[in-house]
């Protein structure tokens, strides 16, 4: 890890979870730093996703499971027709707008796991074909997955941005900070 995530408060374990869902964003917006939209909707390794993209998608996952775990619908619905716009940026999107969406979904995600009376509360998952059928889960479980999607996601995040630039997870932190990391 290249950031120091801050202990919770005693027995806050909302504040502990969100404080690592928090790190794990904070690590894929680090690998946007100072990149024009061109340069990260670029592909340059073996993968066919680029910074633009995984922005994009972590913003829509983190929307759909809090907006799911509400008992509504996802703001945006993929399927088969739409998936591939998941992960590019379509229709006059820009990093700017997404990163901007992301925070918004961010502030939404932090009320609605301080608000919830409890993180053992459950909601139904979706019937999608990859879900088992009738299953619930819970609002810890929610974030639980949400810190591993986004930690997945760091990683392909800063794989890209070396294969951009050369830039590392520790130059982007020292970058953000305004200090140097040498």
């Amino acid at each position: 890890m290249v950031t120091h995530v801050p202990a919770e408060a005693h027995g806050d374990e909302r504040g502990a979870l969100l404080g690592y869902l928090a790190a794990e964003r904070g690590a894929i917006r680090r690998a946007l730093l100072g990149l024009t939209d061109e340069q990260a909707s670029s592909r340059p390794s073996a993968s066919d996703l680029s910074l633009a993209g995984l922005l994009k998608h972590v913003a829509e996952v983190e929307q759909g499971w809090v907006a799911r775990a509400q008992g509504e619908p996802p703001a945006v619905r993929r399927t088969e027709a739409n998936w591939h716009e998941c992960f590019a940026l379509v229709d006059g999107e820009t990093v700017e707008s997404q990163l901007a969406y992301w925070e918004k979904v961010a502030a939404e995600t932090e009320a609605y796991a301080r608000s919830v009376p409890s993180l053992d509360d459950t909601f139904a998952l979706p019937n999608d074909p990859w879900f088992p059928p009738d299953s619930r889960v819970s609002v810890r479980w929610m974030l639980l997955n949400l810190i591993r999607e986004m930690a997945r996601h760091a990683g392909h995040a800063d794989i890209i941005r070396e294969s951009l630039d050369g830039a590392t997870a520790f130059e982007l932190v020292a970058k953000e900070q305004g200090t140097s990391w040498s």
